[in-house]
């Protein structure tokens, strides 16, 4: 007798086998992503050369990144590849953190594709940082401790030249094609490039890792890799930077564009419109970039005018301007003041972080000068990030040049902005991330960033920072400067606009100081649509927050509101808003 299965049997065989292919439907695109991430990390990690060399790589702590037309073409293509792959994967089929991994590596791969390194590379520096310094930037943080980590350094310094003349050849292909960056703000990189030029090799910042070596290196070892760094700096890297300088001025400083705006090179202006997209993560046009600056700056002016009529002061907004910029007691005497105002505001916010935050990372920052020799063009501050496993802290970096020009009552939004809550709070919760790729952890998506670093300057009103009406004066000044930038960076880039028109904004409407405000403009000019990103990031976090308040009345708690932004690190935008959103409303469910 032929066996032959019950109508049950059947239909729970149909079932399960529905339910093992419904499952391996459902596992595909998460195995398929999770090759992709293996995949592009992988790559990622072969082309990090200065990231491996940190991490005891002792061949790639000998070399600098392949800047090569054919390494960068190559980059390009592999880009374009991942990109591929990705759109291949269903993202609604993957789940937790997945789901926002596949947001921030489509981010990156899109625009990646949108804009190629091969174009931008024509480009490699902005009015204050990069080809011209970048040796320099990164000498500052080496800590060679044996001596073949020493002696890998001092082969990266004889490899120099080669790996400059790869700047020189892509700002020569720019030349060629029209991407130039503008004369307006050439001769201060070019300072910047011949700051690097040391006559007495042992004063180069390429010589600090070699002069501080540990005393674990016999003083016998420890004289040879002197000698020898000595040697490369005076035969190679100096002569380098000689040539570059020398081209730099005489060649590349006339062909730089008379326009300052990004939309006269060649295609300028859908590179601009797509800059405009990568910077705030969001698919807005210039146009209504540049409205909502107007209507931004237009609030806060009126806020301001409040400030200063509480603060007693008798006279227009103009002649309270000149007070602030112009009376003694605003200014530190010294740069050790400065830096002494700056870290005991740190402290301040230090102290008040734990009823601000319910997670609290472990890296340490410390409060340091910006170096002398990028001081005269840099920003008024910046953080610089630091690294558990390298031994290395945060640094908030606090520009000392030009004293007169680094008011004390802008001190509380800045530090608060660059250190904590602000910068190194968020970027070192973001290093602690468990269970996620490694581009999680490193990616600096700029609207989320500096969308957090200006909200920070306004929980300075929760935590009671600001102590008196000119810092508060000071707050909105800051929060003005991030408004003028929507309409300034637009007005430049996409409408045309001459520096004097750019700085207008600034002048008429806070209190930074002109030597700020021109090297700000000339960090926008150099740098088109980054400015986009802060005003952007910070107006969507304060709505997110209102509206939580509004929605959990009692029940909202601001930590753990603070903590549910920063714990997925780095986010675009559109889903950052909707992963809120949904916390809200299970928020208000659990309530």
């Amino acid at each position: 007798m032929t066996h032959r299965p019950s109508l049950l049997a059947g239909v729970l065989s149909g079932t399960l086998g529905a339910l093992c292919l419904g499952g391996l439907a459902l596992a595909q695109p998460a195995q398929d992503f999770e090759q992709l991430v293996e995949d592009y990390e992988a790559y990622n990690d072969s082309r990090d050369i200065i990231g491996r060399g940190r991490k005891g790589d002792l061949e790639a702590a000998a070399m600098w990144p392949d800047r090569s037309f054919e390494a960068i073409t190559a980059d390009d293509e592999q880009m374009e590849a991942f990109h591929d792959r990705l759109e291949d994967i269903d993202e609604t089929a993957l789940e937790g953190q997945d789901r926002a991994s596949y947001a921030v590596l489509d981010y990156i791969l899109s625009n990646a594709v949108a804009l190629p390194d091969a174009t931008s590379a024509m480009m490699p520096f902005t009015n204050d940082s990069g080809f011209q310094s970048m040796a320099s930037f990164i000498a500052m943080s080496e800590r060679p401790r044996t001596v073949e980590q020493a002696e890998a350094w001092i082969a990266r310094i004889e490899a120099l030249p080669a790996h400059l003349a790869q700047y020189r050849a892509w700002l020569e292909r720019g030349m060629e094609l029209g991407w130039t960056q503008p004369r307006d703000i050439l001769p201060g990189v070019a300072d910047q490039l011949d700051a690097q030029i040391a006559d007495d090799p042992a004063e180069s910042v390429l010589f600090q890792p070699i002069a501080n070596l540990p005393e674990t290196i016999g003083e016998e070892e420890r004289a040879r890799l002197r000698e020898a760094a000595l040697a490369a700096i005076e035969e190679e890297a100096m002569p380098a930077y000689r040539q570059l300088s020398e081209f730099f001025r005489e060649e590349y400083m006339p062909a730089g564009r008379e326009e300052l705006g990004i939309s006269s090179v060649p295609g300028g202006r859908e590179w601009y419109e797509k800059l405009v997209r990568y910077h705030t993560t969001l698919d807005q046009t210039p146009e209504e970039v540049h409205q909502r600056g107007q209507a931004e700056v237009a609030r806060i002016r009126a806020e301001m005018e409040e400030v200063i009529a509480e603060s007693g002061f008798e006279g227009s907004f103009e002649e309270f301007l000149d007070f602030l910029r112009t009376d003694e007691q605003f200014y530190a005497e010294t740069e050790e003041e400065l830096l002494m105002h700056a870290a005991w505001l740190a402290k301040q916010a230090d102290d008040q972080m734990p009823a601000f935050f319910n997670h609290l990372p472990r890296l340490p920052y410390g409060v340091r000068p910006v170096p002398a020799s990028i001081a005269p063009s840099y920003t008024t501050a910046r953080y610089w990030g630091g690294s558990l496993e390298e031994g290395r802290a945060g640094g908030y970096m606090v520009n000392t040049y030009q004293l007169d020009q680094r008011p004390l009552y802008e001190l509380p939004a800045l530090t608060l902005h660059e250190a904590v809550p602000g910068h190194h709070h968020q970027v070192a919760i973001a290093q602690e991330l468990d269970n996620v790729p490694e581009f999680r952890r490193e990616n600096y998506i700029t609207a989320f960033g500096e969308g957090w670093g200006l909200y920070s300057e306004r929980i300075g009103l929760d935590m009671g920072i600001y102590d008196t009406p000119y810092e508060h004066f000071g707050r909105l000044t800051y929060e003005m400067w991030r408004a003028c930038r929507l309409v300034a960076d637009t007005g430049i880039h996409w409408y045309g606009w001459s520096r004097d028109e750019a700085e207008a904004c600034f002048l008429e409407n806070s209190a930074l100081s002109e030597l700020n405000i021109r090297n700000e403009v000339s960090r926008y000019i150099s740098w088109p649509g980054q400015a986009l990103a802060y005003k952007t990031g910070e107006l969507l976090i304060r709505e997110l927050r209102t509206d939580a308040e509004e929605a959990l009345g009692e029940n909202f708690d601001l930590a753990e509101f603070h903590d549910a932004v920063l714990e997925d690190g780095a986010l675009p935008l559109a889903y950052l808003e909707d992963k809120m959103r949904t916390w809200i409303e299970e928020q208000a469910q659990e309530g």
